[in-house]
């Protein structure tokens, strides 16, 4: 393990941080706070993290927002996107919902998927920002052209309930399934929707049992609420165990 020098501090590296954090967990949050305090933009986004999530070390919100704002100012795009999602949660600073979409262009516009994801949610909901479907969509179009597969998802939500485009099933049913293979468990959800829909109940299985993997506890309380009454036995005992792991998890997340 590296050990911690001004010298190697002044020079980290997103690689070499990643690799500091596969190590022992005490000497990577002590090794990302001496580079953060250090000025190393990746650190401070990294360390903000590590706080909010209380990953070796207190939660500490406050102080997450803190240090994301350090690396933002310095114009990490992952940074301006967290503080996005904090002002969005109220995760160490009140609820404002017009700084999150401020912090979240700042971030798409930096390039950063997630920036594009949150600032097209905002748009297309009208929070923080007057809603503006045209532009969500625009935005969505831009993170699932980079693979990120939540935006493909809500792209095939737009091909499927004809927002800002005419209705096409089978587009939706395309992005769908590129959003369940790229790991997105809304994805799973909808591409196992429309495969139970069209009769194809042997592909739509598997991706309703993946769900677990990923999915929150309330998601999987809906989707087995949604499948409860399906006509195939075989679904309705897949809700029945997605019913079950609902309630067997707990509820939460601080990620982008």
């Amino acid at each position: 393990m590296h050990p911690i020098t001004p010298r190697r501090l002044n020079t980290a590296t997103p690689e070499e941080i990643a690799e500091v954090l596969r190590g022992p967990e005490e000497h990577a949050v002590a090794w990302i706070r001496a580079a953060a305090e250090g000025g190393v933009s990746e650190a401070q986004a990294v360390y903000g993290q590590i706080l909010l999530d209380g990953r070796g070390t207190p939660v500490d919100r406050e102080q997450a927002v803190y240090w994301f704002k350090r690396a933002a100012d310095a114009n990490h795009a992952m940074a301006m996107n967290m503080l996005g999602q904090c002002h969005r949660h109220g995760w160490g600073v009140p609820v404002n919902l017009v700084l999150a979409a401020y912090w979240y262009r700042l971030a798409a516009q930096q390039g950063l998927d997630w920036g594009m994801y949150n600032y097209g949610t905002a748009l297309a909901l009208g929070e923080g920002v007057p809603a503006d479907r045209a532009q969500a969509m625009a935005w969505f179009k831009r993170a699932a052209a980079l693979g990120h597969a939540k935006s493909i998802n809500i792209l095939g939500g737009f091909y499927e309930d004809g927002w800002e485009v005419p209705v096409d099933k089978e587009r939706a049913f395309e992005h769908y399934r590129r959003a369940a293979e790229g790991g997105d468990f809304r994805g799973q959800f909808n591409y196992a929707r429309l495969l139970v829909e069209r009769g194809e109940i042997d592909l739509a299985l598997p991706w309703l049992e993946r769900l677990p993997e990923t999915a929150t506890p309330a998601f999987l309380a809906k989707v087995a609420a949604f499948f409860a009454r399906a006509g195939d036995a075989r679904v309705r005992a897949v809700a029945q165990r997605l019913e079950r792991r609902a309630g067997a998890r707990g509820e939460g997340t601080t990620q982008p």
